[in-house]
């Protein structure tokens, strides 16, 4: 697993993850930017780690990104609206 990352340019976060072979692939979230809040628009894991679980840590990590960053996050994709539903303890980070 490689560090979150927040690619401004394309406003994105990804992050790599290792699949079964040893390949890295990546889980991403594209988002639009109204203020200090990122809205979640599309949550895409690569097919290979699709039910490893990776889409999950990788969300985790986006919403322990944006607390530290003092981010609010408007999730529109299903996945996402879904994960923050699940995890109450993010709830300070809904827009």
């Amino acid at each position: 697993m490689t560090d979150l990352r927040d690619v401004r340019s394309e406003q994105r976060f990804e992050q790599g993850f290792v699949d079964e072979q040893g390949e890295t692939r990546t889980v991403f979230a594209d988002y639009a930017v109204q203020g200090d809040t990122r809205i979640i628009l599309h949550v895409e894991a690569d097919p290979a780690l699709r039910g490893t679980g990776a889409s999950g840590r990788f969300m985790q990590a986006l919403a322990e990104h944006a607390r530290a960053e003092r981010l609010k996050l408007q999730p529109r994709c299903g996945y996402a609206v879904a994960w923050l539903k699940r995890h109450p303890e993010f709830d300070d980070l809904k827009a």
